[in-house]
């Protein structure tokens, strides 16, 4: 019996990730009253460590009367079947291995890979004081900012606090089969960087994208110049009888269970969250960033305060050198640039709702800044929300792609 015990949490690769001794991050019930609706995920994970801590524990029964729980929760939650069919193997002296009952050995895998991401986050850290690096400022326009860790498996909350963010939760997720840095149509790969919810698709679905599916805007500005293919890239639920899926099951979309989509429903619904994907994302308790975003700031300031003087030259310098804009380059930019302030004319610019972004994973420093840009001048009044991508050359920032947003 004691064999069979040991070989069932190796086989679940438990063991080794994390100190079972350890006291579990608990994100409190409280938590579920910030967005709206009730969040059993935390309830979901800790009845799944509690029953493989039983495990160790020698305490089948109890592992089994946790399991039972989960499973009234989420009946169709495959892992702890999978779990309690193995313990009730185990505790009969027949278990072979973790899913043995299954024919299918690579969705097994997947399970046992699942169970380890959602221990993993059980035993994790405590965010709740933690700031995301890629968060430099939110405008009031974005109420909430939403952090997907590609490697973790998880989707995390954070609420706007006087344009800074605040930890209210997370949620495991499940990405594309071969894992995430999409380049192209087809590789069934989910996307790395800075993108923005649109809102629910009100086509019917098919069962497999769940109860709603809210598209991300993949490919951005910066996707497409770096030749990137592909689009439908979707936040969506679980198919009905499935309560969630492995880690890396999904055309490349991010997929959460149907119960955690409808807790976040009230946020997706507004549209334009903020999505940072990233492959292990960062944190620190400190604004480590504070003065390079200090930097930034500055630099916007001088870009906004040249224009509106009508330093050409100035202005211009503010642009990287391999700047493009709607199928322009920076010399284009420049001569297009010089035509219209060749008169000198009075203009009057503003710039609110300022959010930036630190682009992740991509070997360089770069931020994407967002706001709304009020130009008026004698012949012309306009108002537009735009967004620029600006990177640190010769330890300088400078605007390297600009546009609408």
């Amino acid at each position: 019996m004691l064999k069979n015990k040991i070989y069932l949490v190796t086989l679940l690769a438990l063991v080794t990730v994390m100190p079972w001794n350890a006291t579990a991050f608990n994100r409190g019930d409280h938590i579920a009253a910030k967005i709206s609706g009730h969040i059993l995920s935390n309830q979901i994970e800790d009845l799944l460590a509690a029953s493989l801590t039983a495990v160790t524990a020698g305490q089948f029964d109890q592992a089994i009367q946790s399991l039972d729980k989960l499973i009234s929760i989420a009946p169709n939650f495959k892992l702890a079947h999978l779990v309690k069919g193995d313990l009730l193997m185990a505790r009969a002296q027949r278990f072979q291995g973790f899913g043995s009952p299954s024919p299918n050995s690579e969705d097994v895998s997947g399970y046992r890979e699942e169970a380890r991401k959602r221990l993993e986050r059980h035993f994790a850290k405590d965010l709740s004081n933690q700031i995301p690096s890629a968060v430099w400022q939110l405008d009031d326009n974005q109420p909430y900012v939403f952090i997907v860790d590609a490697e973790q498996s998880r989707l995390f909350v954070y609420r706007n606090e006087n344009n800074a963010p605040k930890y209210v939760t997370d949620f495991y997720i499940t990405i594309g089969k071969n894992g995430s840095e999409k380049k192209s149509q087809g590789d069934k790969r989910t996307p790395l960087g800075v993108y923005f919810t649109q809102t629910q698709l009100k086509q019917k679905l098919a069962d497999m994208y769940g109860d709603a599916a809210y598209p991300l805007s993949y490919p951005n500005e910066w996707d497409q110049h770096q030749g990137k293919t592909g689009n439908g890239i979707w936040l969506h639920g679980t198919p009905s009888d499935t309560y969630s899926r492995p880690p890396q099951s999904s055309d490349g979309c991010i997929v959460l269970s149907n119960q955690d989509l409808k807790t976040l429903s009230p946020i997706l619904q507004q549209g334009n969250i903020p999505v940072i994907v990233a492959k292990n994302a960062e944190w620190s308790k400190e604004d480590n960033a504070s003065k390079e975003k200090e930097s930034l700031i500055n630099s916007i300031e001088k870009w906004r305060s040249d224009w509106e003087a009508q330093a050409t030259d100035h202005y211009l310098a503010h642009y990287a050198n391999a700047f493009f804009s709607d199928g322009m380059n920076l010399k284009q930019w420049a001569d297009y640039k010089r035509k219209i302030q060749a008169s000198k004319p009075n203009v009057d610019i503003k710039l609110t709702n300022i959010s930036a972004f630190n682009y992740p994973n991509i070997g360089q420093k770069m931020v994407v800044v967002t706001f709304d840009q009020s130009f008026r001048s004698n012949a012309l009044n306009n108002k537009m929300r735009k967004r620029q991508y600006w990177i640190l050359e010769n330890q300088s920032w400078k605007i390297i792609y600009e546009g609408s947003a």
